[in-house]
């Protein structure tokens, strides 16, 4: 049986923010009912950036994805994030595909926010804000305009080179480069930084604001004033990881957070074990750290849509 290989491109040919959406929010919903298995991603830091190994098995595949975080890749002409993702048959092991994930992780990451949104932000939100405009910010502004109907959109980057291309990649859009405290003060926020020092500060953030904290990612990481995060109603991807290289690594270490005041884990949100967004005037936090189950979901749709259309290369990996 051939193992099929997609290049970047060929990946890229077979992602719809509409369906990773359906896909990655029905991979939490099958985490949160024992249907899904997802053991913590492992990190093997170096001099200039990590590695991490992220297994998972959903229902009809299984897999891992390697993947490194490399902050001054651009500087080289790499992107930070790149990833390669094995797809495997989960009754015989037998490696079905193996894909490059690089554009996979940025659409399901912003897939995840995006969903975290939909329950925890308030349904009326028409403001979007976007500090970091680097590769992420694309897709998170992909998968929020799928879920709310954006009629303004705020973005910030030291880079103004950045800023304008993302500016001038969305046209249809209305978005207007402010300064970092503005680009705070809307409905929805996306902290897309690898700041290890927080950036938004208590005092910007007005009530009624949702929170996407997805650069801080791994130790040492985070990009909100602790202050937030005391006031918030938090909710994680995932306990362990945000515990280990989450949003709340930081002030966990410095004695100025509880684990006991994160309110819930995402699936449970999604589910209904516990309700999302309670208080109009609350403020809401999701402290994002990227799952495996998030991958090999998209991974999978990924696979089905290749063989379905015929545009894949095959080896025999595993000899008869």
């Amino acid at each position: 049986m051939p193992t099929i290989f997609l290049a970047r491109k060929d990946v890229r040919e077979m992602l719809n923010m509409r369906e990773i959406l359906e896909a990655v929010e029905q991979a939490f919903r099958n985490h949160a009912m024992g249907k899904a298995d997802m053991p913590p991603k492992a990190y093997l830091s170096l001099e200039q950036g990590d590695l991490r190994a992220m297994p998972a098995a959903v229902s009809g595949a299984a897999g891992m994805k390697w993947v490194n975080s490399h902050p001054q890749n651009p500087s080289r002409g790499l992107p930070t994030v790149m990833a390669v993702l094995i797809v495997n048959d989960p009754a015989t092991g037998y490696p079905l595909a193996v894909m490059d994930a690089t554009d996979l992780t940025a659409y399901r990451t912003g897939a995840t926010a995006a969903i975290a949104a939909k329950y925890l932000a308030r349904e009326n939100s028409r403001t979007l804000g976007i500090v970091g405009a680097g590769k992420q910010a694309y897709t998170q502004l992909m998968a929020h305009a799928e879920l709310f109907d954006l009629k303004l959109v705020k973005v910030f980057d030291l880079s103004a080179v950045a800023t304008q291309k993302f500016i001038q990649s969305f046209p249809k859009f209305n978005i207007q480069a402010t300064s970092l405290e503005d680009t705070v003060a809307v409905d929805i926020l996306c902290t897309l930084t690898p700041a290890r020092e927080p950036v938004v500060e208590r005092e910007w953030v007005k009530p009624g604001t949702h929170i996407n904290a997805v650069g801080a990612d791994g130790p040492g990481k985070q990009e909100l004033d602790p202050l937030i995060l005391e006031e918030a109603m938090v909710v994680v991807d995932n306990m362990e990881q945000a515990v280990n290289g989450g949003e709340i690594n930081v002030p966990l270490k410095k004695r100025l957070y509880s684990t006991d005041q994160v309110y819930a884990i995402l699936d449970e949100v999604v589910v209904g074990k516990k309700p999302g967004r309670k208080d109009a005037k609350a403020i809401t936090v999701f402290d994002s750290t990227g799952l495996a189950i998030e991958d090999i979901a998209v991974a999978r749709l990924v696979y089905e849509k290749a063989k379905a259309l015929g545009k894949y290369l095959t080896m025999d990996f595993v000899e008869e």
